[in-house]
């Protein structure tokens, strides 16, 4: 009677979710001409992959640009395993897309995942016939999820985490999502915090293992890419970078600039979402600097800043920076990946809100390899300490906690394997 309720309000809620959905493709482009994804609805040649005999792709869903970075990981682990293995890679984000591009191999399908409707996941799954599904971190999607345990499909969910956000919601409504949370073979979590909040949201006890976080093994250094960027940013000396940065950060940092620009440092920003470029560009034009645009593929200007508009290019400009800020975590909740400036034993410097890396910052916390501030004021201070004087070895202390926290993937795929052997 519930999982009734459950699609009768979904499909009630729809309409109103669509020209929302809609103006959001608009705006980010990219896959309109995969729309019919979302409703199972496959273009013939990628249909006609999952007809092939004997071929069944293990189902994986990843979002966000991180969570596509962990599930590339994890293919790529599996492969070295497993060669002959296929993946079908679904994402739901144009940015999503672009970067499972990437990852994918020609013996891998990539699409859009189907909404969360039970004629729409009926179909999805018949026509991909995957033979184990993977989700990622925290894609629950109740009626997939059921649709898959009802198959008889071993499911998993790799790199669990339950948001602060999202913890009390699951507690209260314990009745719904332990139905949800039962499908699952087995659930990888992040943190012992994580694990007891999807027990307490209904999760078998049994069935959650404590792996760390799959983030430790995503990042990787590309001499050739961080020598292409070098190339683009003209032999700039020192280098302030802002690594996915939301609204009003930017601002913050361009204020910052103002206090070192006489002092041979230059800034980079890499604004987290490409279709906000322009209102960047119109915040660097107004603090008084030029812009040198990635995309455009702007020449170097001495005294402006750089703005990294492009996909896939963040982790060279880690490997390139004397200090990093990472974004979403002054000016929104969140925050975005810190692991990979910290590989790159590079000096990193976050805001409050780092909810999203909870277990990571637990572990570069505990060995004093970054540094977390209050607000502006303190992230100024910070910076122009650390030109000033130094890190005092934080770049070398964050490697070092990187690197002795490797190794996650390696377990998982090796426990999954296990189980559909």
């Amino acid at each position: 009677m519930k999982w009734a309720l459950y699609n009768l309000l979904f499909a009630l809620t729809f309409p109103f979710l669509l020209p929302g959905f809609l103006l959001r493709m608009l705006r980010r482009g990219g896959y309109a001409a995969r729309l019919g994804d979302r409703f199972a609805l496959y273009p013939p040649s990628v249909a006609a992959r999952f007809r092939q005999p004997g071929k069944r792709p293990v189902w994986i869903h990843a979002v966000s640009v991180g969570e596509v970075q962990v599930a590339g990981q994890l293919m790529r682990e599996w492969r070295a395993a497993e060669p002959d293995v296929s993946f079908c890679f679904s994402t739901t984000s144009s940015t999503g897309w672009q970067m499972a591009a990437r990852e994918v191999t020609a013996r891998d399908t990539l699409i859009y995942n189907p909404l969360d409707f039970p004629n729409f996941v009926k179909s999805a799954l018949a026509t991909v016939r995957p033979r184990a599904v993977i989700l990622t971190e925290s894609e629950i999607w109740p009626v997939f999820i059921r649709r898959v345990r009802k198959l008889g499909l071993p499911l998993f969910l790799i790199n669990a985490r339950v948001s602060d956000r999202s913890a009390p919601r699951y507690a209260q409504a314990r009745w719904l999502f332990r139905d949800v949370f039962r499908c699952f073979t087995r659930i990888f979590a992040q943190s012992d915090l994580d694990r007891a909040r999807l027990v307490a949201g209904g999760a078998d006890p049994a069935a959650v293992a404590v792996t760390g976080s799959f983030k430790f093994d995503v990042a990787h250094r590309s001499p050739a890419k961080e020598a292409e960027l070098r190339a683009w940013l003209g032999g700039a000396g020192k280098i302030l970078l802002g690594g996915s940065t939301w609204p009003g950060e930017d601002e913050i940092l361009l204020g910052i600039y103002k206090k070192l620009a006489d002092r041979g440092v230059t800034l980079v920003l890499a604004p987290r979402h490409f279709e906000k470029a322009d209102a960047v560009e119109a915040n660097i034009r107004a603090a008084g600097f030029a812009c040198v645009r990635r995309s455009r593929g702007d020449a170097a200007r001495p005294g402006a800043v750089f703005l990294a508009d492009t996909t896939g290019e963040l982790m060279g400009l880690y490997g390139l920076a004397d200090a990093v800020f990472v974004g979403k975590s002054l000016g929104a909740h969140g925050s975005q990946n810190m692991i990979e400036p910290c590989l790159c034993g590079k000096p990193t410097v976050v805001g409050p809100y780092t909810e999203n890396f909870r277990p990571v910052m637990s572990d570069l916390g505990a060995a004093d390899a970054i540094v977390q501030v209050a607000d502006a004021a303190a992230l100024e201070r910070t910076l122009l300490g650390w030109f000033a004087h130094g890190d005092g070895g934080l770049g070398a202390r964050a490697a070092a906690a990187v690197r002795r926290r490797c190794g996650v993937v390696a377990t998982c795929v090796r426990e999954i394997r296990e189980v559909l052997s």
